[in-house]
């Protein structure tokens, strides 16, 4: 499909976005002057490319400015237009986006030496911190990227799907947005591991088929069972994707075993408010029976680190079948599909008051304090460690796998993947690794150096006084944290 101007201007009024309709046309055929005569690799005008990515940019329900610096996101690379005639032209705010995005633009994996990669994720993270749209700009302008990919050269399909995979895809996630990272890694997926590729798509399809077959008769059903008790909701079906379904197949107690995924396709029940969600539940628990060894997930009770909410609950069907069910609110399922970039973040900096100075200079889209990681990833040049070793941390704290435990209180904390209950105590606080005197895990004792998955409680077992840690926590601590914590202890003398 072929997206021009009035493809964007329409997906902006449905967002109710669109507040300069002259100024965005304005910008529009600026940038097509700017690009004119220049090809991509697929054979169309570039300018199609910054079209599709501001496109997408509205179809998230980003606002105004960023759509329009999505169409000047390529001006400065590509033209010898300086960010200064930008800013003239078309203001300060609209300037900010453009040179922030281009800042961003120049992380790459292969090819590059490690410092410069380090420094270059540092200044995505700074960037990050100023003004979340810059990079979410950038993420736009990866997918775009990625979904031509067939049309450049095969040495570069790698490496640039290698990096979506390792950093774009990560960043997505941790961002909330669940749709984009879904497409980011499934549009990659092919290109790094091909063979991995076809042997999944060749097992999953008869058990796809059979569970789309089956599917339809079950949100039948549920249908009509919220119809019998006058519920309001809409439902609908997801297949899980493919990169996430590889993964998966890779667990140790999946052994490759397709039969033991069970939420090859899931149910979504959508309705207006939280509530209403609770309720919905009651009544498919009534019709079927959950699970019991599955259990029931409460994102909405317990949202996940990155703002996540729904309930997951498994079931057997009326055929024997295990089911898995989402319930969530509208507002839950828009923040689950683009989180960062939902529509509500523009419209809700507006209504909490903020000044047309601080929506001029970009101020309002700061970080949120749930999002207090960006700030201290954008602050590591301050801290002295190895490259390599810095390399190693950055990519655990901010672009790896994350899981999120529980405290016996019910706060949730982010963590690696393979994270212990020693970087859970530096992550509830930086003094309390050194008050462990042993570890809970779901009320049972665990060894300090235990793996925790996602969903865990975890409990620290305090000292009545500070001891001195184990140079041997070095050996397994995943978080950046609690290494730094444990080697400024080492240094003064306190480790053992």
């Amino acid at each position: 499909m072929e997206i021009d101007l009035k493809d964007i201007i329409f997906e902006l009024e449905k967002a109710r976005n669109l507040e300069d309709k002259l100024k965005l046309t304005n910008i529009y055929h600026y940038a097509d002057t700017k690009h004119s005569g220049q090809v991509r690799q697929t054979g169309d005008t570039f300018f199609s490319h910054p079209v599709s990515v501001a496109y997408s940019l509205a179809s998230w329900g980003l606002d105004q400015t960023t759509v329009e610096a999505a169409l000047l996101h390529e001006i400065t690379e590509m033209t010898d237009t300086k960010i200064e005639e930008i800013e003239k032209q078309f203001g300060a705010e609209c300037a900010l986006l453009v040179g922030g995005v281009s800042r961003v633009g120049q992380v790459k994996l292969r090819g590059s030496r490690d410092e410069e990669f380090l420094e270059n994720l540092r200044k995505m993270f700074v960037a990050m911190a100023q003004d979340i749209r810059v990079v979410i700009i950038r993420l736009a302008d990866r997918l775009h990227n990625i979904s031509t990919l067939e049309a450049i050269p095969i040495s570069k399909q790698k490496r640039i799907s290698i990096e979506t995979l390792e950093v774009y895809a990560p960043l997505a996630d941790r961002l909330g947005m669940g749709k984009l990272k879904g497409d980011l890694e499934d549009l990659a997926f092919p290109y790094v591991y091909p063979e991995e590729y076809e042997w999944l798509v060749s097992i999953a399809k008869p058990h796809l088929k059979y569970s789309e077959e089956n599917m339809v008769e079950t949100i039948n059903r549920i249908r009509q069972q919220l119809a019998k008790h006058q519920v309001k909701a809409r439902t609908e079906y997801r297949l899980k994707r493919k990169y996430s379904l590889f993964r998966k197949l890779l667990r140790p107690e999946i052994g490759r075993d397709i039969s033991r995924i069970h939420d090859l396709m899931a149910i979504r029940i959508i309705t207006g408010d939280m509530a209403t969600c609770y309720s919905i539940l009651g009544i498919i628990h009534q019709y079927w029976k959950p699970v019991p060894f599955l259990g029931i997930s409460d994102f909405i009770a317990q949202p996940k680190p990155n703002g996540y909410q729904s309930i997951h609950t498994k079931v057997f069907d009326n055929r024997g079948n295990i089911v898995e069910i989402q319930i969530r609110s509208e507002q839950m399922h828009l923040q689950a599909e683009y989180g960062a970039a939902a529509h509500f973040a523009y419209v809700g900096a507006k209504h909490k008051g903020a000044s047309d100075e601080k929506l001029e200079k970009g101020i309002a889209f700061t970080i949120s304090e749930k999002m207090a990681w960006v700030k201290q990833l954008s602050g590591w040049q301050q801290q002295v460690i190895g490259v390599k070793e810095a390399l190693t941390d950055f990519h655990l704290d901010a672009l790896s796998h994350h899981i999120y435990v529980f405290s016996p209180k019910g706060d949730v904390y982010d963590l690696p993947e393979n994270s212990t209950p020693v970087d859970y105590a530096f992550n509830v606080h930086s003094n309390l690794g050194f008050f462990i005197q042993s570890a809970k895990v779901n009320d049972k004792i665990a060894a300090v150096d235990a793996k925790l998955k996602s969903g865990d409680v975890v409990e620290i077992i305090k000292t009545k006084k500070p001891k001195s840690p184990n140079k041997n926590w070095l050996r397994f601590v995943k978080t950046h944290k609690a290494k730094m914590e444990i080697k400024k202890a080492l240094e003064k003398g306190r480790g053992v």
